[in-house]
């Protein structure tokens, strides 16, 4: 039977280097059979319900065109629009919908909460984003890292991620690194804090024991040699997005923005930029969020956690990390969702 045959994918740390090694490479081929128009549909018939308690652009699109592609139906629910812990628990709302569906994507606020769905679920659950874990996104991230590294395993490169480090994505890519082994080094004037979260609490504490992943407000020492640089948009979702909170984000981050100097200090011509998206690179898009006294102070003209001109670089594989959700999301589907692969 199939190792992954009826397993929840809620993070990372649920799966071992093999087993994430096996669902990039059947990701990668369903990428190269989809290109190349050789896709079969092994998902026919099967019901998948998503339920996104948070909005979504790329995660939402890719977990769609991941059951379009494969043949299966695919309903959208948001808590807004439901009875989704308004008049019913997610205790019963999962028994219901597991008993009509084959699948469930979750996206929502707390791990707590897909915890819930997966005790009480008789289907498989997939995270979409938590507030503490994105391991959807980090496994795209994967792939793509794998597609961008010749003649290297991915064990042995150095990945820094920059910027607000208090969030799902640097937290899953700590995880990746805990289980693949490559040097991760987390660049920022912040330290990691828990916040009183038992997922990451219990996270930060396992640190000490990984020599390879390394926390550091030194940008020259963060960025040197590098292979890939990280950011994401410096006020996360589910944070008060009001200009007090962006002025206070800005005042702490804008000299750990992601332009052309800072990619000079990695002395790596082949360095690769990633970004999970969305980005505030333009300066037409974020005017509106800021008053121009905070953009003048910092000469935010050219954007904030990144600048456009990076942003569109040969350097940036920022829209392949993007693409290749839909095919990690749908090795995920299949492996968990088939007793044979």
């Amino acid at each position: 039977m199939n190792q992954f045959y009826n397993k929840n994918f809620l993070k990372l740390s649920n799966f071992s280097k093999k087993e994430i090694y096996t669902l990039i490479k059947i990701a990668k081929k369903l990428k190269n059979d989809k290109n190349n128009n050789k896709e079969k549909k092994l998902l026919k018939d099967k019901n998948i319900i998503l339920i996104f308690e948070k909005n979504s652009t790329r995660t939402r699109c890719s977990f769609e065109i991941a059951c379009f592609d494969q043949g299966a139906n695919v309903t959208f629910l948001n808590t807004e629009h439901s009875h989704i812990r308004h008049k019913e628990s997610l205790k019963d709302s999962t028994k219901i919908l597991s008993q009509m569906y084959n699948g469930i994507g979750y996206r929502g606020q707390y791990h707590k909460n897909i915890e819930i769905i997966a005790k009480y679920s008789k289907i498989p659950v997939w995270n979409g984003l938590t507030n503490e874990f994105h391991p959807t996104q980090i496994l795209a991230d994967l792939l793509t890292i794998k597609e961008n590294i010749k003649n290297t395993d991915v064990d042995q490169i150095k990945l820094s991620y920059i910027g607000d480090i208090n969030n799902n994505i640097s937290y899953s890519l700590i995880e990746l690194s805990m289980i693949i082994g490559f040097k991760l080094y987390l660049i920022s004037p912040q330290k990691l804090q828990s916040y009183n979260n038992f997922y990451i609490k219990n996270l930060i504490k396992k640190i000490q024991y990984y020599p390879n992943i390394h926390i550091t407000s030194n940008i020259e020492e963060g960025i040197k040699n590098t292979d890939f640089i990280y950011t994401d948009i410096w006020l996360s979702m589910g944070e008060k997005d009001s200009l007090k909170s962006w002025e206070k984000k800005i005042k702490i981050l804008h000299n750990y923005q992601v332009n052309k100097k800072l990619l000079e200090k990695s002395e790596n011509n082949n360095i690769k930029v990633m970004h999970c998206l969305p980005s505030l690179h333009l300066y037409s898009h974020y005017k509106k969020l800021f008053n121009n006294k905070i953009i003048s102070k910092y000469n935010l003209y050219n954007g904030l956690e990144i600048t456009d001109d990076i942003f569109e670089s040969e350097q940036s594989i920022i829209f392949q990390q993007a693409e290749n959700k839909i095919h990690t999301i749908k090795a995920i589907m299949i492996t968990s969702l088939l007793k044979e692969i």
